[in-house]
């Protein structure tokens, strides 16, 4: 398991029968985690009286009860800054397991000892585009909800990086992909976070283990002919980390390296499986 152990803004206090409270910041919160499926007890005073709570409802979503968490606040990790907001389907606009990603990236970057073009696909609020971008690469940032975009954009003006070369692309990432094929653009580095499902604009449906490798093979035709690496992210429960390996290996050739992320629980000293990545390098 690749551990998100180096936060300062971000804990995990506790999780237990279906629910994690966790600290954003000065923040605390309680949100439903399917992968918390033990039954321990509850004993951390943050249980009783969080700043939000996000409640499911029976027939399907739900809602926030917000006592006294504020519409929107910031946390850091290193030199980046997160906005972070109570929004739907229990979401804050931040992954914080992925910030052990956010080192590899980061970190292949810097070591690379030359320019490094990075697209990033699924890109969501920006941090994986601004770990890459603050190391020193550009940056081709594609997500087909402009809200998520915006919120990507003001993630970089947080962390002081509006002015790094990022390409701010609202698109569908698979139509982005052929329309960069046929304009014979490559990338040195891939970043993917495909949904484990989805519809399309008319209606297609999406499933990750269906449409993976496909999206991955068509990735593939955009990597330069120096790739650094493909990073491939998957939150979806029934997919083995190894079958990501196999994926990227039977595509790429070259080297993966696939597993479980996690994030480190103060109560128990365990740790919270968060979906899974595979890096490639060749």
């Amino acid at each position: 398991m690749w551990l998100a152990d180096k936060w300062v803004d971000y804990e995990l206090l506790d999780c237990s029968d279906g629910e994690k409270l966790e600290r954003w910041g000065g923040v605390v919160l309680v949100r439903p985690d399917p992968q918390a499926i033990w039954r321990t007890p509850k004993e951390h005073s943050g249980w009783h009286d969080p700043d939000a709570r996000y409640v499911r409802s029976h027939s399907g979503g739900g809602e926030w009860h917000s006592g006294r968490a504020p519409g929107n606040w910031q946390v850091g990790y290193g030199e980046l800054r997160f906005n972070v907001s109570l929004m739907n389907f229990k979401h804050t606009g931040l992954f914080p397991e992925q910030a052990v990603n956010w080192e590899f990236v980061s970190g292949k970057i810097r070591s690379a000892s030359r320019s490094i073009s990075v697209l990033n696909l699924f890109a969501y609020t920006g941090a994986a585009t601004l770990a890459a971008a603050a190391a020193g690469a550009s940056v081709c940032h594609v997500d087909a909800a402009r809200g998520m975009v915006s919120r990507a954009r003001e993630n970089a003006a947080a962390s002081t990086l509006e002015d790094r070369p990022v390409r701010w692309i609202v698109d569908d990432c698979a139509k982005f992909v052929e329309r960069e094929i046929r304009r014979g653009r490559k990338y040195d580095a891939l970043i993917m976070d495909p949904p484990s499902y989805g519809r399309g604009p008319s209606g297609e449906v999406w499933k990750l283990e269906d449409g993976l490798f496909d999206f991955v093979k068509l990735c593939s035709m955009v990597l330069s002919d120096e790739p650094l690496f493909v990073l491939i992210n998957s939150y979806t429960t029934g997919l083995s980390p190894s079958t990501l390996t196999y994926i990227s290996q039977s595509l790429l050739g070259g080297h993966s390296e696939s597993r479980e992320l996690g994030l480190p629980v103060t109560v128990s000293g365990l740790a919270l499986p968060c979906g899974a990545s595979c890096r490639w390098v060749p």
